[in-house]
């Protein structure tokens, strides 16, 4: 349970550590909490927080840490000789560090004598989900959203709207926590979008707002085009500090995505209408079939989330 405490401290800092990653400590001593710490906006990492509330308490005790504790001088000194020089005994953390500048944190503690050991949790490595493909791949982490009919149709006849309400303004707060927003040429030209989020707080600011086309794109359309080969306008979107992309076009800008493996997670908006034609989700074939994993659904008002990861940070 003390990791999974780190781990939901590590949530609520992730506006605020961003763009490092979120990360959240506790420090237990004969089984009680005696000192809990997030990652500070521009100041101490989680672990130095964490220690610095548990004191002298935190001697001989066990760390608790969503992530690998650092081990390189950045803004702030190596968190591995804050933890040493604590005392602590045993440290258990929950994802590797992916960034060949900061990891070997575990490593270096184990030569100190100190009971190192990695849980391998799925849920503290999906906190930082963006940040990780990010460091890794070189590339934003992209979602794929949609809204869908129960029999997998992107628009109904004579209707606005496909979802309810409540989706809708989920799809806002999506847009919100995102570095940026993209469709492809036809959804610009059918729809005109705008790509905001709207009605809700954003607390990193608007996202960038994108159109993902050879151009040129209508009047009055404030979008910013990329007309470049996908993969590597996603690399020079990840150059410029983009760690996340919300993908909001339709089955050809999917089936682009898709076929390049460009596409890490599905966020499907499931109606309860049967359009019986239209547009589909997803191209009719695909070159061959994607295995899904973290399979998950939630009530959205009238509707229902599916979530499902097509490539796991």
């Amino acid at each position: 349970m003390t990791l999974a405490r780190a781990i939901e401290l590590a949530r609520g800092a992730k506006d605020r550590a961003y763009p490092k990653p979120g990360v959240g400590a506790v420090v237990v001593a004969n089984g009680e909490v005696v000192g809990e710490g997030a990652t500070e906006s521009g100041g101490r990492h989680a672990e130095v927080v964490a220690l610095d509330a548990a004191g002298e308490r935190a001697r001989a005790a066990t760390l608790y840490v969503s992530l690998e504790p650092c081990d390189h001088q950045g803004t702030t000194p190596p968190c591995t000789e804050a933890i040493l020089a604590a005392g602590i005994e045993r440290v258990v953390y929950g994802a590797a560090d992916p960034n060949p500048e900061a990891a070997g944190g575990a490593e270096h503690l184990r030569a100190e004598g100190v009971d190192v050991e990695l849980a391998d949790s799925f849920a503290a490595r999906q906190v930082n989900e963006e940040w990780r493909t990010w460091i890794v791949e070189g590339r934003p982490f992209v979602i794929y959203k949609a809204g869908v009919t129960l029999d997998g149709r992107v628009a109904l006849p004579r209707a606005r709207w496909v979802t309810g309400e409540e989706s809708r303004r989920t799809v806002h707060e999506l847009r919100a926590a995102v570095d940026a927003v993209g469709v492809g040429g036809g959804t610009v030209r059918a729809d005109r979008p705008r790509l905001d989020a709207r009605g809700v707080e954003a607390p990193r600011g608007q996202p960038r707002r994108l159109a993902f086309s050879r151009g040129p794109l209508p009047d009055g359309v404030e979008l910013e085009l990329r007309s470049g080969p996908i993969a590597d306008e996603l690399r020079e979107l990840g150059s410029e500090g983009v760690q996340s992309l919300l993908l909001e076009g339709g089955p050809t800008l999917a089936a682009a995505f898709l076929e390049q493996g460009l596409v890490d997670k599905l966020m499907l908006f499931v109606a309860p209408w049967l359009a019986g034609a239209g547009p589909a989700a997803f191209p009719a074939a695909l070159p061959s079939p994607r295995t899904l994993t973290r399979l998950a659904s939630s009530r959205i008002g009238q509707d229902v989330l599916l979530e499902a990861y097509v490539r796991e940070p």
